[in-house]
């Protein structure tokens, strides 16, 4: 089977105008919880990555008819749906896990395969399977599946999490609009893409209250309705855009990102010497000299995103002076270091902490992408290394950037897709 690789030649200096998609993180989390109402359900602002259409065939497999339309995908929803999300699906991608919470609240049974995805931690379950039995269901682990029942409906509970873990809230907020009584989630994630998912639910008829908070209330409906709604803009592919022209001295106006989602890495880049404006419907970034290091510290929204992390450390390798980046998060984000250091940077990681002391200039050599982020992060440090670098396995790119490679060439970049058998 034929795959492919990116070619990039360093030296271009990014300039331009791109438009930022739906967020990847959003869409995902609507697509599943279109499952808690019968009828079609139409999501807009729809990226065009491969995990949209891997939780399209999930969906489909439940029992759900999908037509996608230009970035747009319409969801119809039948009255019984099927309950078993299969390893060959999930294991692709982890974002499957969220069906998990509206089969149970609608069907009152759910079996869904561990998730696989990104390689970078372990991320357990045990923070969903808690939620979704103080709301009174049985929950465990079983040959490879978590297998969750609630055959007499749910009953809201107070739930207070460990840790402010974002699917555990979706799919404990996804089953509790459904539960009778009331449900409140303490130590809840505040990321814009849980935002976006309760709104959604709200326009399904759902009742929610401290969205954006770390307390949220839900109270139980009986029934939900269809709905249309747009999703976000991604967030992630917004801060990428800026990283690339602060390391490549570049002038790269983004459209459709949100500033306000990105306020501490904004800040960050700034203070690396990066000139950021607001302009009408988006962010301008541009950078006229060396960017310098800068130290940051992974956590939970509205902390430094994990999934920027692999851009902060891509420019701090070529940035004057040393940094640290310390990853609160995901302990295996560090992986894709050694790809780095095989382009030339000079990086030390000790447990949560990574030590970068900045070179002028990196050197092109053959590289592979081992996660969606990390893959990002690759291609923009090949952008500002001497001579070619080559990102293997780059279909984990595409999972969460549409047309990377050929938005890059549209503001400059010599990059160029290539087929490997």
């Amino acid at each position: 089977m034929a795959q492919e690789r990116l070619r990039i030649v360093g030296g271009a200096r990014l300039h331009g105008e791109v438009r930022v998609c739906g967020a990847k993180n959003s869409v995902l989390k609507l697509m599943a919880a279109s499952l808690l109402a019968e009828g079609k359900t139409t999501i807009s602002n729809v990226p065009d990555i491969a995990d949209v259409a891997i939780m399209a065939e999930l969906l489909t497999r439940l029992g759900c008819t999908i037509v996608r339309g230009h970035e747009s995908v319409t969801i119809d929803v039948p009255a019984v749906l099927g309950h078993r999300a299969d390893y060959d699906l999930v294991r692709k991608m982890r974002a499957s896990i969220n069906v998990l919470g509206p089969l149970v609240a609608r069907m009152g049974e759910a079996e869904v395969a561990l998730p696989g995805g990104d390689a970078i931690g372990s991320r357990g379950l045990d923070f969903h399977i808690n939620g979704l039995e103080a709301l009174g269901a049985t929950a465990h682990n079983e040959h490879g599946y978590v297998v969750a029942s609630a055959p007499n409906g749910l009953t809201g509970a107070d739930i207070e999490l460990d840790f402010p873990s974002v699917g555990a809230t979706e799919n404990i907020l996804t089953a509790a609009v459904l539960a009778k009584g009331t449900t409140t989630i303490d130590n809840a994630a505040r990321e814009p893409d849980l935002v976006d998912l309760g709104n959604f639910l709200i326009s399904m008829g759902a009742k929610i209250e401290g969205l954006g908070t770390t307390k949220l209330t839900i109270h139980g409906v009986p029934t939900m309705h269809p709905t249309v709604h747009a999703t976000i803009p991604d967030r992630i592919v917004t801060g990428t855009w800026a990283f690339a022209a602060a390391m490549t001295c570049g002038d790269i106006t983004i459209m459709g990102g949100r500033a306000e989602d990105l306020e501490l890495p904004l800040e960050k880049l700034a203070s690396a010497g990066a000139i950021v404006t607001s302009v009408d419907g988006g962010i301008r970034v541009r950078m006229d000299g060396r960017p310098q290091s800068i130290d940051i510290a992974t956590l939970p929204y509205p902390g430094f995103p994990t999934d920027l992390q692999p851009m902060v450390i891509s420019l701090n390798a070529i940035a004057e002076g040393d940094a640290i980046v310390t990853e609160n998060v995901f302990e295996g984000r560090f992986m894709f270091v050694n790809e780095l250091i095989r382009l030339g940077a000079q990086i030390t990681v000790d447990g949560h902490h990574a030590s970068i002391r900045g070179v002028e200039q990196l050197s092109g050599a053959p590289v592979a992408a081992t996660d969606i982020r990390a893959g990002a992060g690759l291609v923009l440090a090949g952008l500002v290394s001497e001579g070619t670098t080559i990102v293997e396995d780059s279909f984990h790119i595409d999972r969460g950037y549409p047309n990377f490679a050929e938005e890059l060439a549209s503001l400059g970049a010599n990059i160029t897709r290539e087929s490997v058998e």
